[in-house]
């Protein structure tokens, strides 16, 4: 499956069992994003679990003494290895929050927008995203091409992608059969500043001095 489609009601009323069905469809749907995010983070999950299991069972003043400790191992490991607990918990945390909050939450309306969807009849098909890549400066987005559409559909659409995602620049390159790679630049590692050491002196050899 290469595609997603989207169907178009014109009808947008809804009476109250459907207000009902889409409201516990967006309850289990958080719940399984919950869930999800327990599973990739169970260095907080099962502490968590943990806590809330003695709050039930032993009460809440165990369950809050259990909560201080889990508080305080945390904050010891972020001390004492502050590289690796960026690499398990605070880099892994930030690069699914941002590919989730600059791409996949507005990928449809995105394709759309920059006019690289696909309308037959009361469908619209959408390019499958296939992988966000968060980087320092720049961010890499793997997408699924519609059938029909050709490499220079999005080579030169690049401009207006990367104006709705807010990306300084956007590079379309083709990665493999159907597949295109959208590489946004969102800042410029070469204007950052660089602290350079101080040199007093020069080597006396050279008979100059600062």
């Amino acid at each position: 499956m290469t595609t997603k489609t989207v169907h178009l009601r014109k009808d947008t009323h809804l009476d109250a069992s459907d207000r009902f069905a889409l409201a516990l469809l967006n309850v289990l749907w958080a719940a399984l994003i919950g869930l999800w995010w327990m599973v990739l983070f169970p260095m907080i999950s099962i502490p968590l679990a943990l806590v809330v299991a003695v709050w039930v069972w032993l009460g809440w003043p165990v369950g809050l003494v259990a909560a201080g400790v889990s508080v305080a191992g945390l904050l010891l490991w972020q001390r004492a290895r502050p590289e690796m607990f960026d690499r398990w918990v605070t880099r892994r945390a930030r690069s699914r929050f941002l590919a989730w909050h600059r791409y996949r939450r507005c990928w449809v309306k995105l394709m759309r927008a920059c006019h690289l969807s696909i309308d037959r009849g009361d469908r619209t098909f959408i390019p499958r995203l296939l992988g966000v890549e968060i980087g320092a400066a720049t961010d890499r987005v793997r997408v699924r091409m519609l059938d029909g559409h050709c490499p220079a559909d999005f080579e030169n659409r690049v401009s207006q992608l990367a104006h709705a995602v807010g990306a300084l620049h956007c590079r379309a390159t083709i990665t493999g059969p159907g597949t295109v790679e959208l590489a946004f630049r969102r800042s410029d590692a070469l204007a950052e500043t660089v602290i350079l050491p101080r040199v007093d002196h020069w080597t006396k050899g050279r008979g100059q001095v600062a």
